[in-house]
């Protein structure tokens, strides 16, 4: 058997190396690269595109194409969350944690080559996996069931108290609140409307995506818009030398990147676990194992960024396990994988493991081999890359805007999306300013719906016994060891040497008022949802009473503890920001996760104005697109924003956004074909939608 899968290797590693196939490799790595880049695609939209070109191509070459796009679309979706705190896609936001921290350092550089080094070594792994353990994982794989999967969501709620810093109460708050905006829309098990207002949109429930964009891009754009600096404090490091230094971090916590490519791979080797929870489990992983890294997660380290670059594609690698093996997809790309084997009348199943082994080796070599191709462009392009952290904010503000707000209606193609972007963008701002962590939330939605999906199935099928499957136990311990242990920590440090037990009015802030409207929330949760059916209110109600346990602790602890304070340091003006506020100057650090920022340079008054002035134009931009289209209204939005808002000359805006706009028209409305939602202007003129190429009111 030995023999045959050595020369099977051999052979397909010939296939793949025809000239041909290895033209189409590349061609889908260079789409795939490109595709990530752009936040709010995807792999899945590319991948869908070119499926149906596959139809009449060699197989190998056709597979060869689509896994390229599959497999480095998770190493360039780094480049914008390193950048730009804006993540490519889902599956890499927990990479914004460290990677943007360290551009604001100056270490674009370092960060790029420690996410290309780690993206193509996990991407290596996750070959390595495909290729040798395929008939071991086999009978692995089918063992695991729905109460295993449920365990595993629930351990992946665990990282909550990892992803919150000092402030576990805050964290599990934010991902109750998270996995309660899972829950809406029709319930798939009785079919009860869960708080859809009446709303057609709402009906399929909040997609990833807005959610995604506005938890962490809406903020981060924002702090740019206020602050009116460049992404980078300082002059970019961003020589080949910096990528290097990246590179050897890498080689440096090579057990570290070995872990986190193992936890990603054999997380992908289980369907449903999407990208966008593997990158969480490997970072908070790191987060507990890692020296040090209670202290410096979340603030620039380097070691955040390999643990999540190198789960995210060992994890493509341990995906195609349960599709070549089973003909079970984990994911909805994977599922395009599969549609392009049965085009070319490949059955995914045992005789992918003997009589199709050149096939299953040629997947192997794919992956491999764009890995490598992706990273080496990567690496290449990284430095000029690099230096858009340090154009300035009256530019770089509305072109990621623009692009954000399109692709944030990948969602679900309609207006919603770009309501509900803002709707969590402005509540993720006002977490971040009074320190509490977003992280907690956005995975909180990622997992809402498997834990309710799961948890019905086992109690379906296995009533209370699941709980007692020899997996689940131990996942179920681990997991509450992963919540109660900081929880208790945070209470000792309390009682020694912590704020004091007295309470006063002045320790009614800004941040106590918020948590009362976030206990608001869960209490209304709690009464309207009281009348559903068990299946629908069976997860909303747990998760409402669990939020408003941990809402009603932190305002008795509010409200009781008088926190230290001390003096406003010398060098600020009596007037800065910080100084209004006093109780947030020494406030504890709730969360040193949370992407921080220093507003002290600015006055109580500068920093409202650029406060309105930035939401202001976002619900302008919304308006105008609402009238005349999202593309015209990003035209317009743009040489607005540029020439009134920033103050740039007419001709500088003019030579930035029409060859922008020009490629975001072709590409979103000639390639993707990209339905926009109906407008005003069209209501009013419907011949203009006939025109194919002005449809886009």
């Amino acid at each position: 058997m030995e023999v045959d899968m050595l020369g099977s290797a051999l052979t397909a590693l010939g296939i793949l190396f025809d000239p041909p196939r290895l033209v189409f490799l590349v061609l889908g790595v260079a789409i795939g690269l490109f595709v990530g880049i752009v936040p709010g695609i995807g792999g899945i939209v590319a991948l869908s595109i070119l499926l149906p070109f596959s139809f009449d191509m060699d197989p190998y070459a056709a597979l060869a194409m689509m896994v390229g796009v599959l497999a480095v679309n998770v190493t360039s979706d780094s480049i914008p969350a390193i950048l730009f705190g804006v993540p490519g896609s889902v599956g890499c936001a927990a990479t914004v944690l460290d990677g943007y921290p360290l551009a604001r350092k100056g270490e674009a550089g370092r960060a790029f080559g420690a996410a290309f080094g780690a993206s193509v070594l996990g991407g290596l792994f996750g070959a390595l996996l495909l290729g040798l353990l395929v008939p071991v994982l086999r009978p692995i794989v089918l063992l695991v069931g729905s109460p295993e999967l449920l365990s595993f969501c629930l351990f992946g709620l665990s990282l909550v108290a990892v992803l919150s810093g000092s402030s576990p109460l805050k964290g599990l708050s934010a991902a109750a609140m998270g996995i309660l905006l899972a829950t809406v829309g029709d319930d798939p098990q009785t079919g009860t409307l869960r708080w859809t207002f009446d709303t057609l949109y709402l009906w399929d429930g909040l997609s990833v995506v807005p959610i995604a964009l506005g938890v962490f891009a809406i903020p981060e754009i924002a702090d740019l818009a206020i602050t009116q600096s460049t992404v980078a404090k300082k002059a970019m490091i961003t020589t080949k030398a910096a990528q290097i230094e990246g590179f050897k971090d890498v080689m440096k916590h090579w057990f570290l990147m070995c872990r986190c490519s193992a936890i990603g791979a054999g997380l992908g080797t289980v369907p449903g676990m999407s990208s966008s929870v593997v990158d969480w489990i490997a970072y908070g992983h790191a987060a507990r194992t890692e020296k040090g890294a209670q202290e410096t997660f979340g603030r620039g380290d380097i070691r955040g960024v390999i643990a999540s670059e190198a789960s995210n594609n060992a994890r493509e690698g341990g995906a195609l396990v349960p599709t070549v093996a089973f003909g079970v997809p984990g994911s909805a790309s994977q599922a395009l994988i599969l549609g392009a084997f049965l085009i070319h009348g490949i059955v995914p199943g045992p005789e992918m493991l003997t009589k199709n082994l050149n096939i299953t080796y040629t997947l192997v070599w794919s992956i491999a081999v764009a890995n490598i191709f992706g990273a080496g462009i990567c690496f290449f392009f990284a430095n000029q890359l690099a230096k858009l952290a340090l154009v300035r904010a009256s530019i770089l503000v509305p072109l990621i805007m623009g692009i954000t707000y399109i692709g944030a209606m990948e969602g679900s193609k309609s207006w919603g999306d770009l309501y509900v972007l803002l709707g969590i963008g402005v509540l993720a701002w006002i977490m971040k300013l009074l320190k509490w962590p977003r992280p907690p939330m956005l995975l909180g939605f990622i997992l809402g719906g498997l834990i309710e999906r799961y948890m019905f199935i086992s109690v379906e099928r296995y009533g209370a016994s699941w709980m007692w499957r020899p997996v689940v136990v131990v996942m179920l311990l681990l997991t509450l060891y992963g919540i109660l242990s900081p929880i208790i920590r945070s209470f000792m440090a309390r009682g020694s040497g912590g704020p004091r037990l007295r309470w006063s009015p002045g320790n009614i802030s800004p941040d106590l008022v918020f948590t009362f409207l976030v206990f608001l929330f869960f209490a209304y949760a709690l009464w309207s949802s009281r009348g559903w059916e068990f299946g629908a209110r069976l997860v909303p109600q747990v998760i409402a009473w669990s939020g408003v346990v941990f809402t009603v602790a932190m305002l008795a602890i509010g409200f009781l503890f008088k926190p230290v304070r001390g003096d406003v340091p010398a060098d600020k003006p009596k007037e800065a920001f910080l100084a209004f506020d006093p109780r947030r100057q020494q406030q504890v650090d709730t969360g040193h996760l949370d992407l921080q920022t220093d507003y002290s340079s600015l006055t109580k008054q500068q920093f409202w104005g650029r406060t309105f002035a930035f939401f202001a134009w976002l619900l302008g931009y919304l308006a105008i697109a609402a009238t005349i289209g999202i593309l015209p209204g990003m035209l317009v939005y743009l040489i607005a924003y540029m020439h009134i808002q920033g103050k740039e000359s007419l001709v500088t805006t003019l030579k930035i956004v029409v060859p922008v706009w020009i490629f975001v028209y072709v590409l979103f409305h000639l390639i993707l074909v990209q339905p926009w939602p109906q407008t005003l202007l069209g209501d009013l003129f419907p011949g203009l939608r006939s025109i194919f190429y002005l449809n886009l009111i």
